[in-house]
């Protein structure tokens, strides 16, 4: 069993910064400390860097993949343990917080399988005469050291996407984790060191913005992975030197369509899951629902009442489905788009109601007819609110989805494949879901966005493909 702790002074070790309390969102009460790295240690991890590096290159893909498969194996050991820190920390439902454990165990698994499929490819030479007479092949080598940061709402699952590959694909990591819950972060740093890996390939640093600015500016990191806000990533990526590659994982303004032979018995229970999964605080949550006109009203009606069953409380009840937003102040913020969209003639169905001690609980909020103007529509909600409209005019609302910026997911309910298919090839976005929520993902799928809602892609296979870098080899006979 792995030693969770009650108190960690889990982080790097040279730290001469301060010990910082680290609060739940689901009553607002310090349940650990952790200890957050200065400028010195900023440097000091510099310093490492390049020998980290020279490990990992010279590290077999027998002894990656052996590693990556004891840590996968100790998350699994300790899945109980970790979705209660999990739950506890970043304030996702028990039950969902124990998903989330699994499919970081698997991600990790997945990384520790495409260790064996990371190759190049021989290329025939003999198609003119040119050619005749070389041997042509390529390989992946690792593009070096990976600067990963982070966001809270996958304390877990997140860190896998970003640490696993760069591991797999032989780079050494330095993970800065969400201020609001670096603790997994720590855990897995510890995990890792356990199973064999040297401890200065995988670093986790804790850390104001100055200090990370301090690494990604050096020229050391060859590759920056950020998940975040679109506004801190497209500003990361004008500051990062020339020649550094970046992937970026923004949210985006999530949208489903169901038409008018939708099978609403199936859409609405996957839809009310899509739109209040983590209270909403997701990258592809739904946030906009646009219903053919002929069947808005029954889909309305019934979506609100299993919406209203949803029970809102302390993610540490194994019950609760939607748990506290991250902080007060992203209570506040939201309210203030709802106002907002009630002023300008959108209809209130159910919640905006706040409880809790720290008022970091916001109830399944619900909206209808909401005017394209308002900020719910145009801009990502990131909490447990959703906007209902009706259409009738298809080719209409294509063209409106398609002045989105922010396209990640998008899903469609339909009976008819062929107007599937159409609208798949219509709508701009990443990914279509055809008959089921926008925020279903499996961990092996590409997943990123276009537009300003991100940069690259992840998913192991895809992230490791982006955190190496092809070498051609031609030979003359």
């Amino acid at each position: 069993m792995f030693p969770l702790k009650s108190q960690y002074p889990l982080t790097f070790t040279t730290s001469r910064g301060e010990f910082r309390d680290i609060s739940s969102p689901n009553d607002n009460m310090p349940f650990t400390k952790v200890q957050f790295g200065t400028a010195e240690d900023a440097e000091k991890i510099l310093s490492l860097i390049p020998s980290a590096q020279e490990k990992m290159r010279s590290m077999t893909a027998a002894e990656k993949i052996r590693i990556l498969k004891a840590v996968a194996a100790e998350i699994g050991k300790n899945t109980d343990q970790l979705s209660l820190l999990v739950a506890r920390e970043g304030g996702k439902p028990l039950k969902d917080a124990k998903v989330e454990v699994i499919r970081a165990k698997d991600t990790l698994e997945l990384c520790a399988e495409e260790c064996w499929r990371l190759h190049g490819e021989t290329i025939p030479m003999d198609r003119t005469d040119a050619g005749k007479g070389h041997l042509n092949f390529t390989t992946r080598e690792p593009i070096g050291p990976v600067l990963a940061i982070s966001a809270f709402n996958h304390p877990l699952n997140n860190l896998a996407h970003q640490v696993g590959p760069a591991i797999a694909s032989g780079n050494a990591v330095v993970l800065k984790p969400a201020s609001s819950t670096p603790v997994m972060a720590f855990i897995l740093e510890e995990m890792f060191k356990t199973a064999g890996l040297p401890a200065e390939c995988f670093m986790t640093f804790a850390s104001s913005s100055d200090h990370i600015e301090k690494l990604y500016a050096s020229g050391l990191f060859k590759f920056v992975s950020f998940i975040g806000s679109a506004k801190v990533g497209w500003d990361l990526r004008r500051k990062i030197p020339d020649g550094v590659r970046i992937s970026m994982e923004h949210g985006g303004i999530a949208s489903a369509v169901l038409r008018e032979d939708a099978d609403l018995r199936e859409a609405i229970p996957q839809l009310v899951r899509g739109s209040f999964y983590h209270a909403g605080q997701v990258c592809i949550s739904t946030q906009r629902i646009f219903a053919h006109r002929n069947v808005f009203e029954v889909f309305k009606n019934e979506f609100v009442q299993r919406a209203k069953k949803l029970k809102t409380g302390t993610a540490m009840d194994d019950q609760t489905d939607v748990g506290p937003l991250i902080s007060p102040a992203e209570v506040v913020r939201i309210r203030k788009d709802i106002d907002d969209a009630i002023k300008r003639g959108a209809k209130l169905l159910c919640g905006n109601e706040v409880s809790g001690n720290n008022s970091q609980f916001l109830s399944p909020t619900i909206l209808a007819d909401v005017p394209r103007e308002a900020n719910l529509m145009k801009s990502e909600i990131f909490g447990p609110v959703v906007c209902l409209n009706s259409y009738e005019d298809e080719e209409e609302l294509v063209k409106y989805l398609n002045s989105n910026p922010y396209v990640f997911e998008s899903c469609l309910y339909t009976k008819d494949i062929k107007a599937a298919m159409n609208l798949s090839q219509k709508i701009s976005t990443m990914t279509m879901v055809v008959n089921n929520h926008n925020a279903f993902r499996v961990d092996w799928m590409p997943f990123g966005g276009h537009g300003l809602a991100g940069l690259g892609l992840g998913g192991p296979k895809y992230a490791m493909e982006e955190m190496t870098r092809l070498k051609q080899v031609i030979i003359k006979l």
